[in-house]
């Protein structure tokens, strides 16, 4: 493939994330070109569908957003939606995502992927990327098992739970991905039930809206291998935050609901703080001209020549 630098400018300025002119969009216009092959009952389908409605809601038309992910069942989600989208590396969705976010921080980042993606091998990139306060949102399809490697424990799955990397149960303490974004500087901090998908809706625009990094932990089960944290086990656990009384803005209460595990597991959002700038607000070459996606090279079409010799 030939690629002229000299054009690059002009293709860049056709990136823009205006809306197109017209009626509203529809939750049709999200369709990915191909249909998920998730198996039937997933929770994965509830998150599929919550953010499309969730998009829909907020007029966010295709050319606005840009979906990430990285490896497993749930990160196959960005093919099946019609979005910008990077299927990239085991978890490092996050890390690509900060450089696309602060390369246009116009775009609506929106990352995908599930527990053992983004809480075992993504771990690291997870607690800088809330540190740092990226501007995204993350959508962690929990369902505390390794479902594409067909069922061993994940950084999520309780301890004494039987699978077949722990055929006499695992003895190893789960983490509490709530817990630990409030702790590591995530300024909107949520988690839902995929069997809940119009609470999840809400939860996911109010992550999109949010300037800073959001995290939307969704119980989303495993029908095939998790046998014991079922959608018959959530169905009658979960209990909404809002129904509790709960102050997202009382870090102390926050701390102490994510760490409810029992007869009532609490859904909702649990902390939200808006006096953080987000990173790209503290970067000044970004306040100067726009999008760094959208202004022009300041190489000449020589060197522009030379680097893309030297990349393709």
């Amino acid at each position: 493939m030939s690629v002229d630098p000299v054009d690059i400018e002009a293709r860049i300025s056709k990136t823009g994330q205006q809306p197109p002119a017209g009626p509203r969009v529809t939750v049709k216009d999200f369709k990915g070109k191909v249909d998920p092959d998730w198996c039937p009952g997933c929770g994965d389908f509830g998150v599929l569908t919550a953010l499309k409605q969730a998009l829909v809601e907020l007029n966010l038309h295709p050319p606005q957003v840009m979906t990430i992910s990285g490896i497993g069942c749930s990160s196959n989600l960005p093919g099946y939606l019609s979005t910008y989208g990077m299927h990239t590396l085991h978890g490092r969705a996050l890390a690509v995502a900060t450089g696309a976010q602060l390369a246009n921080h116009d775009l609506k980042i929106i990352v995908t992927g599930g527990d053992g993606d983004g809480y075992g091998i993504g771990g690291n990139h997870f607690i800088h990327s809330m540190r740092r306060n990226v501007d995204l949102t993350y959508i962690v399809m929990n369902n505390q098992i390794y479902g594409l490697t067909t069922g061993q424990i994940s950084p999520t799955s309780t301890k004494g739970m039987k699978t077949k990397s722990t055929p006499t149960g695992s003895v190893e303490n789960p983490i509490f991905p709530v817990s630990l974004a409030i702790a590591a500087g995530a300024t909107y901090v949520a988690r839902g039930y995929t069997g809940q998908v119009k609470h999840l809706v809400d939860l996911i625009k109010g992550g999109i809206q949010h300037k800073g990094f959001a995290l939307i932990d969704a119980f989303s089960p495993c029908v095939t291998f998790n046998l014991d944290n079922t959608h018959e086990f959530f169905k009658h656990r979960t209990k909404k935050l809002e129904d509790m009384g709960h102050d997202p803005t009382n870090f102390g209460a926050a701390i102490h609901k994510s760490y409810e595990w029992g007869d009532e597991i609490p859904i909702g959002l649990f902390w939200k703080r808006e006096d953080l700038p987000a990173l790209d607000q503290l970067e000044p070459i970004l306040d100067e001209g726009g999008p760094l996606a959208r202004r022009p090279l300041g190489v000449s079409p020589e060197a522009a020549r030379s680097l893309i010799r030297e990349l393709m």
